[in-house]
């Protein structure tokens, strides 16, 4: 299961894309093909361990610290 402040969006930034993109809801931005993958827990990744946004929200880790 994927973080559950990944959200898809088409417009934004006063923009509209073909394409849905990925944002974070919790930084209020859209994130990158990598942040991505970390959000959706593609490739052995994992958004409670490995996205220091999610910890940090969650009080379950400091933002910049994300262990490996």
């Amino acid at each position: 299961m994927g973080c559950p402040y990944l959200a898809y969006r088409e417009t934004g930034d006063e923009q509209s894309f073909d394409e849905a993109r990925a944002f974070c809801t919790v930084v209020d931005e859209f994130v990158q093909p990598m942040r991505a993958d970390i959000c959706n827990d593609r490739y052995e990744l994992a958004h409670e361990r490995h996205c220091e946004i999610y910890r940090a929200h969650e009080g379950t880790g400091e933002e910049g610290s994300a262990d490996t």
